[in-house]
């Protein structure tokens, strides 16, 4: 099972800020386990802080821009994607002015500088959530389209397109996170020459330059206007009879706009709050449709905050009848565990086919069959029992007993038909044979029972 990280240490990026052109400096900081991206103000009274999660974006007009009440901070994607790239889950970033520096407009220097301070692993597990079905998020206006699709890894694949004789249509694709730092760290922000006089009229883009930012000029305009535009800018004039890209470094890759787009995705879903394992299309993306998308993910893991566990119905069981008799004394019409699927130190996966023979039908209830909600709660535990007595030696010298229940709560009917799946998590080490166990029973993706379980290990006589 993967475990959190936070930051080996703390390291500061210097540099001006794209919208406001002030000189600032960001630190990251490691943080405590479950503690997620947290951004404090440092130059504000009682220095803020504010959860870095979808809820909180208030603007996404030139980048994503959290705020509550008069804090605000602004440009913080690039940044985003390069912890939620590296698998960094807890940090808490501290800043001394309303937006991050823009460095030179991609996400590289701050993979360099994680990389270099290094991870420390935590012990609390990393809450992945999986994909199950297929998500789907449009914005009718724009004809921006992001869909997730179930998959065994995290994946993206992006398509832009612009109405532009130099950037028309582009895709970008990164098949895995690990190939993040060598495919889309370094992808730079985009922006065109005719979007440049507006967003200067509207304050914006004072700290814009050649160097962190790719400029497209695709119509051509009179050698004058060309220059005073630069001039506003504080840039190098260029001939206005030639279109293309305008920057000092050249394109990393020909479809750099496209990897850029991909970089400002990830960096709007770091603020769902877990990793997800599942791919991302998105059609003509952008940090509207991005925050969209990451506010109804949030929702949805909300509503399913503990996710039934995956598996395959055609491998071959862990255990299967036979060996979970080896195991617990159970026996007809008490063995309620069918087989194991998954099985840890930590953690096990059982499951619990549910006929319409189970001789407790009989009397619960004639007219309407409902498993009684104790034997659910009996099959946990023999799930939990089993989990347990694989950790010791001679199990089948042992058996465990109940110590106590709480918190149990049944959420849905168990009928005849039902496969209950029963995740069980122990929840502190094993002391003086007693066991603390988290249970949860799933038919489907839904969750219908779950308890806290405390029970004691007992050599038999």
């Amino acid at each position: 099972m993967l475990k959190q990280t936070t930051l080996a240490g703390s390291f500061s990026l210097c540099g001006k800020g794209l919208h406001t052109g002030l000189s600032l400096t960001v630190t990251f900081n490691p943080a405590p386990e479950n503690y997620g991206y947290k951004i404090q103000r440092i130059d504000m009274e009682g220095m803020p802080t504010i959860d870095a999660i979808a809820e909180n974006v208030v603007d996404t007009q030139r980048g994503t821009v959290l705020g509550k009440g008069d804090l605000r901070v602004s440009t913080i994607e690039h940044a985003m994607a390069a912890l939620y790239a590296l698998g960094v889950d807890n940090v808490l970033i501290q800043v001394n002015g309303p937006e991050f520096p823009i460095l030179d407009g991609s996400a590289e220097i701050y993979v360099q500088q994680i990389k270099r301070i290094g991870l420390v692993e935590q012990n609390s597990p990393k809450d992945y959530y999986v994909i199950h079905h297929k998500t789907e998020v449009r914005d009718e206006q724009t004809g921006s389209v992001i869909t997730l699709l179930p998959d065994e890894q995290f994946s993206v694949t992006t398509m832009i397109s612009f109405e532009s004789k130099v950037l028309n249509s582009q895709f970008a694709t990164l098949d895995s996170m690990a190939n993040f730092e060598t495919e889309i760290a370094s992808a730079r922000t985009f922006v065109f020459v005719r979007e440049i006089e507006p967003l200067l009229m509207a304050g914006l883009i004072k700290g814009g330059d050649l160097d962190n930012a790719i400029v497209i000029y695709e119509h051509e305009m009179t050698q004058e206007k060309f220059d005073q535009l630069a001039s506003k800018l504080g840039v190098g004039h260029h001939d206005a009879t030639q279109l293309g890209y305008l920057n000092h470094k050249p394109l990393i890759w020909q479809n750099e706009p496209a990897r850029h787009k991909l970089l400002d995705i990830i960096g709007d879903l770091a603020l769902i709050g877990r990793p997800i394992k599942g791919r991302i299309i998105a059609t003509r993306p952008g940090h509207t449709i991005n925050n969209k998308f990451a506010r109804a993910m949030r929702k949805e893991i909300r509503a399913h905050e503990i996710q039934a566990p995956v598996f395959d119905a055609n491998e071959a069981p862990i255990m299967d009848v036979n060996k979970i008799r080896q195991t617990l004394p159970h026996r007809y019409p008490m063995q309620l565990v069918d087989k194991v699927v998954s099985l840890g130190p930590t953690s096990i996966v059982a499951i619990k086919n549910v006929t319409s023979n189970e001789p407790f039908f009989v009397g619960h209830f004639p007219e309407e069959p409902v498993m009684p909600g104790v034997l659910q709660i009996e099959a946990m535990a023999q799930a939990g029992g089993l989990m347990v007595l694989a950790g010791i030696e001679d199990p089948q010298r042992y058996s465990t007993y109940f110590l106590k229940i709480d918190g149990v709560k049944f959420r849905q009917k168990v009928v005849p038909g039902d496969t209950l799946v029963f995740k069980i998590e122990m929840t502190t080490p094993l002391r003086h044979g007693i066991a603390s166990l988290q249970g949860y029973a799933f038919v489907g993706d839904n969750l219908v029972t779950e308890a806290t379980l405390t029970a004691q290990i007992v050599k038999n006589k």
